[in-house]
């Protein structure tokens, strides 16, 4: 499967971290024993060529007469270009809030009222900033198709928040995924397992 080689790939790059010892803190001061930095995946063509490749089947399964490509800065805003120059689409992105000088824009490109867009992420953890890049699509009248990511950590909350949104949402590689490689290669205990999947439904509390 496209998503173990992008996942196996991912971990070579060490794009993907995982410790099932000593945890990374997060802003927020979740504790997490995964940090995901995929803009290590624009250092390897071949990562660049799976992504690509496997965000090009995506779409052509789901969505159609897509208008642009529009990608969450900064992290999805590589991949996202590279995508819309391999469909032949226009290509915007969505900065985290609208500038204060200038024109003040969000969403920089060329987006229409009632343009069909697909937004790329490269990373969804709990879908607030994902969701927000949305909503400032929304606001400019464009009709948000669904969302693509690259990886996701799968949160139960971040699933809710998806589909109350009303987000068609699909990640390329997930948590789960990655556990159940790593299971498989003899690198991951089926008790080390079951600790590392409880952080997916109870982040907050986890490691404390």
């Amino acid at each position: 499967m496209e998503n173990t080689k992008l996942l196996e790939i991912l971990l070579e790059l060490g794009a993907i971290h995982l410790s099932n010892t000593t945890p990374f803190e997060w802003a927020s001061g979740w504790l997490s024993p995964i940090y995901c930095d995929n803009r290590l995946a624009l250092s390897s063509y071949e990562a660049r060529e799976i992504i690509c490749a496997e965000m090009q089947k995506v779409l052509a399964r789901k969505y159609s007469d897509i208008g642009s490509i529009v990608a969450v800065a900064t992290g999805a805003l590589p991949m996202g270009a590279i995508v819309a120059q391999a469909e032949r689409l226009p290509f915007a992105y969505v900065r985290p809030k609208a500038k204060d000088h200038g024109l003040e824009n969000q969403v920089e490109g060329r987006v229409t009222q009632g343009e069909r867009v697909v937004v790329i992420e490269d990373l969804v953890s709990t879908g607030g900033s994902s969701l927000k890049a949305v909503d400032a699509l929304r606001n400019i009248g464009a009709e948000v198709l669904g969302m693509v990511s690259i990886f996701t950590y799968a949160f139960p909350q971040a699933e809710r928040a998806m589909r109350d949104a009303n987000v068609d949402f699909e990640a390329l590689a997930t948590y789960p995924q990655l556990l159940s490689l790593l299971k498989s290669k003899g690198k991951l205990s089926a008790e080390e397992e079951a600790r590392l999947s409880e952080w997916r439904e109870h982040p907050e509390t986890w490691g404390r």
